[in-house]
């Protein structure tokens, strides 16, 4: 892999993740690859910009986070194209989507160089209302009723089917999420490779079990007004009956790995 223009993001606020992405971007600077930091992480030789944002103008062969799987969450929805992305856990509380620790951050730009990893493809979600697409989401899209005193009706449409029921809200996850929020409502685990999503109810009032559907479109209709989070960190808002679809996204999340590792998600869980 070439690494002419890389870029360093680190975890929001963590000192430890800034210290860590400082030293990150020399390495690379050392390599003659153009770096670009984001603020307020200041290299002497890197292009500092200002905004995550900013990234989707530049075209990037790689990207290295430093943080948890929230950091790399954020990365990728400010990603525009199949950008791959190195993660390194670095203060994060589980670090499921990580690859290495900062420790063997040497080994692995050694492993890049020498094109000895693979790129591993992970498909993302996207919801829309209105006519309006929001950003993707890596590990799902929760949609949940804004009117706390009142239990919503919420209907599934998915192919030829409709589920109705009264329930607190759904979670449509991807294999990447599914060790996220919809497992610990009782969801299963999916190896992240599937092409599938996972419908999870939250709270129904009669049981409703997750089911694992085909990476097709998803039509959410809500008796309230409701509330739409990507991955837990943007959340967009749709009125009442009004139709929410959500479907695959046209682009997956691309990560750089150096090994395989068939169980990642559930060893990384305890299993």
């Amino acid at each position: 892999m070439k690494l002419q223009k890389v870029a360093v993001v680190s975890k929001v606020g963590s000192k430890d993740s800034e210290r860590a992405a400082k030293d990150v971007a020399k390495k690379f600077l050392a390599k003659n690859s153009t770096v670009y930091t984001i603020s307020p992480i200041e290299v002497e030789g890197a292009i500092e910009i200002e905004d995550l944002s900013e990234l989707k103008k530049i075209e990037l062969d790689l990207v290295i986070t430093l943080g948890g799987d929230g950091t790399t969450l954020r990365v990728f929805r400010n990603l525009q194209n199949e950008t791959p992305i190195l993660t390194i856990n670095v203060g994060g509380n589980r670090g499921i989507l990580a690859e290495i620790t900062i420790e063997e951050i040497d080994d692995a730009i050694n492993a890049i160089l020498k094109d000895n990893f693979f790129l591993d493809k992970r498909i993302r979600v996207v919801a829309s209302c209105g006519g309006v697409e929001f950003p993707p989401a890596l590990n799902e899209i929760y949609i949940s009723r804004v009117n706390l005193t009142k239990t919503a009706q919420i209907e599934i449409k998915f192919q030829n089917d409709t589920v109705t029921q009264k329930m607190d809200g759904v979670i449509i996850a991807t294999p990447s999420g599914s060790t996220g929020h919809s497992f610990s409502l009782g969801g299963p685990i999916l190896h992240e490779s599937l092409n599938v999503l996972i419908i999870t109810p939250v709270a129904p009032v009669y049981r409703l079990a997750s089911i694992v559907v085909p990476d097709e479109k998803i039509e959410i209709i809500c008796s309230h007004d409701c509330n739409i989070a990507m991955d837990a960190q943007v959340i967009k808002t749709a009125g009442y009956e009004e139709p929410i679809i959500i479907k695959k996204y046209n682009k997956p999340a691309v990560f750089v790995r150096l090994k395989k590792r068939g169980l990642r998600q559930m060893s990384k869980l305890g299993f």
